[in-house]
């Protein structure tokens, strides 16, 4: 592991660059680990207020740019499958040296989270998983591959990216810190500012089976004995009440959080309550 000044690292998992930032315990109490975990098309950015929350509730937490997303390296084989991001993960975990970490991940990262959990006991001591069930809402998930590939040839300015996201999230206040975005996007020579992950997680394949395999989700839920809970956006267009209710037969024992004013993008949409739900659920089961 490579690391950096300012809490930012590099790992080098089976020859792929994985970046991360972690957020040190604030005090001196001794706590789970938290992996945390952002979806497809969004780096590990999404998770910096959250991040911050938690550390400051006495929790080491760490954030990961997904292969081919961020300040991650890009697949040289186009390999986006479910099977790269679960064995990244392991790598991860293993390279940072944590022992059974809580793992939080929203949409591809709560995806790749699942399949850690329930096909590897003990990799870790709790799931939380936000914005995700097995039976996903198939036109919210187009709606995001609709976004994600609108804009594959790149943006005149900022002003243009803003107003790309506060049309995709209407609900959402569009932001007014265009510098902000530069974590999300990249200017390239050409001038133009593209998203910051490569074009063929998404284009590539049969998306919706590499990163959405129903039959493999179900199978791994089935098999997770750890503490779990649900995260839902009281807003989502992807997590209906026949999704979650599907997941409570595939895992008894999850627990529901309903967090009304949010969308898809649970932890960015209202991140107080989202931090407020971690936890409790964190303090419940005295991680």
């Amino acid at each position: 592991m490579t690391q950096t000044e300012n809490n930012s690292f590099t790992l080098d998992v089976r020859g792929i660059p994985l970046a991360g930032d972690s957020w040190p315990a604030v005090g001196s109490d001794t706590t789970t680990p938290l992996v945390l975990l952002h979806g497809g098309g969004q780096t590990r950015h999404s998770w910096d207020r959250s991040a911050a929350d938690l550390a400051r509730q006495g929790h080491d937490v760490y954030t990961l740019d997904a292969r081919g997303h961020g300040d991650s390296g890009w697949a040289p084989d186009g390999d986006y499958e479910i099977d790269g991001f679960a064995n990244d993960l392991l790598g991860a975990i293993g390279e940072l040296g944590l022992s059974a970490p809580v793992l939080i991940g929203a949409s591809l990262g709560g995806i790749t989270s699942l399949c850690v959990t329930g096909e590897n006991p003990g990799a870790a001591s709790a799931l939380v998983l936000v914005d995700v069930v097995v039976d996903v809402e198939p036109q919210g998930i187009e709606r995001i591959k609709n976004f994600m590939t609108a804009h594959t040839d790149g943006f005149d300015t900022l002003d243009d990216v803003a107003d790309a996201i506060a049309a995709y999230n209407p609900e959402r206040k569009r932001t007014r810190n265009l510098d902000g975005l530069r974590k999300n996007v990249r200017q390239r020579e050409d001038g133009r500012w593209y998203w910051h992950w490569d074009p063929a997680f998404i284009v590539s394949g049969d998306e919706a089976r590499r990163h959405t395999d129903p039959e493999r989700l179900a199978a791994a839920a089935r098999k997770v004995t750890v503490p779990t809970l649900i995260v839902r956006g009281g807003k989502s267009d992807v997590v209906s009440d026949a999704g979650i209710a599907g997941m409570l037969k595939l895992v008894p024992h999850a627990e529901v959080a309903d967090v009304s004013a949010a969308g898809h993008m649970v932890a960015g949409d209202d991140n107080q309550v989202f931090a407020t739900a971690i936890e409790e659920f964190l303090t419940r089961h005295h991680l």
